[in-house]
C-alpha cells in the first residue's frame, strides 16, 4: 500500500471504543446501502455486505478473502449471516486486527499486513474489498500520472489469488466534482491530509480502466446518496455521544494539525456530508468476474 502503517494507524487507531460510539454495532466504516426494508444504519450496513457477497457469488462453502477488512464487520456478516465456513481478512491496522481477534469469529483468520506482502497458501473462491483502494495512490502519484498503473497492479495481483471463474465484490469511494470555493477545497484537503494521510480516492474511470486487464465488469452501482445518508448518521451519533467522547479523553487528544480529535472529526464528518450532497464524492460497488 502507498499509505504506510503509521499513516493507516492515524486514521484507524485512535481507539476502537471511540469509533464504536458512532459507527453501527458491527463497526462498518464504509457506505451502507439503504432501501425501504433496510432503513436503519445497522440494517443498511448488513444490506451493503449482502450486495457485495451476492456480487462475489459467496456460498457457505466458499473460501473468501476480504482485503482491507477493517474491524471485521464484513467478515462477521459472512460467517454469522451467510454461514461461510472459511473466511480470511487482511488489514494494516493493529487496532483493527486486535478487534477482529477479540470477536472470536468462527472460521475467520486475520493477517495484519500490507496486501502487497500477503502471500496466500491456496487460491480463493471469492474476494471482497470495501473502500480499501483509497490507500493505494497518493496525491503526488496521481499528479505524476501513476494512478491507473498502481490500480492495475492491485487488480492483476488479486486476480492471481483466485480460482478460475471467481467473482469479486468491490466497493470504493470516488472523487467526482472539484469544489469551487477555497473553504470547500481546504476542507477536502484537511480530510486527506489529517484524517487519512497518504491516500486518495480514485475516479470511476480510473478503476474501470485499471481492472479490465484481469476482470470483467459485470455490474456497477453508484452509492452517492447512500453514503450521504451514512455519513449524516455517523455525524448524528458522533454529536449524540459528545459527553462520552470528551469524558474518555479521546476528544481532547491533539492530532497532527494541532487540533483536538473532537474538532477534527466534527469537521471531517461534516465535510463528508457536504461532499456527497454536492457531488464532490461518490461511491461505487462493482461485480467483477475473473477473465479466463
Amino acid at each position: 500500500m502507498t499509505s504506510t502503517r503509521e499513516e493507516v494507524e492515524i486514521g484507524y487507531d485512535i481507539s476502537n471504543e471511540f469509533f464504536r460510539l458512532w459507527l453501527d454495532e458491527r463497526m462498518h466504516y464504509t457506505s451502507a446501502v439503504f432501501d425501504e426494508q433496510h432503513s436503519t444504519l445497522e440494517q443498511a450496513q448488513r444490506n451493503k455486505s449482502r450486495w457485495l457477497a451476492d456480487f462475489a457469488e459467496i456460498k457457505p462453502t466458499s473460501f473468501v478473502l476480504d482485503i482491507g477488512c477493517g474491524w471485521g464487520a464484513n467478515l462477521e456478516y459472512l460467517v454469522l449471516d451467510r454461514k461461510v465456513e472459511n473466511a480470511q481478512g487482511v488489514t494494516l491496522s493493529k487496532a483493527q486486527a486486535e478487534e477482529i481477534m477479540a470477536r472470536k469469529l468462527p472460521g475467520v483468520k486475520i493477517w495484519c499486513v500490507d496486501y502487497k506482502d500477503f502471500a496466500p497458501t491456496q487460491k480463493y473462491d471469492a474476494l471482497t474489498s470495501i473502500e480499501m483502494i483509497d490507500h493505494l495512490v497518493s496525491p503526488k502519484q496521481q499528479q505524476e500520472g501513476l494512478a491507473i498503473g498502481i490500480y492495475r497492479e492491485y487488480f492483476n495481483k488479486l486476480a492471481k489469488w483466485v480460482k478460475p471463474g471467481a467473482c469479486f465484490g468491490f466497493q470504493a469511494i470516488l472523487r467526482d466534482r472539484v469544489p469551487r470555493t477555497k473553504k470547500d477545497l481546504e476542507d477536502l484537503k484537511f480530510t486527506a491530509d489529517v484524517i487519512f494521510p497518504g491516500g486518495l480516492n480514485p475516479r470511476l474511470e480510473e478503476l474501470v480502466a485499471a481492472c479490465g486487464q484481469s476482470w470483467e465488469v459485470v455490474q456497477l452501482n453508484t452509492r452517492r446518496i447512500d453514503y450521504g445518508k451514512t455519513t449524516a448518521e455517523w455525524l448524528r451519533r458522533f454529536h449524540l455521544n459528545k459527553e462520552k467522547i470528551m469524558a474518555s479523553g479521546w476528544g481532547d487528544k491533539i492530532m497532527s494539525n494541532g487540533e483536538t480529535v473532537w474538532t477534527n472529526y466534527d469537521r471531517y464528518l461534516t465535510t463528508c456530508v457536504r461532499a456527497f450532497e454536492n457531488h464532490w464524492s461518490s461511491d461505487v460497488q462493482m461485480k467483477l468476474r475473473l477473465k479466463e
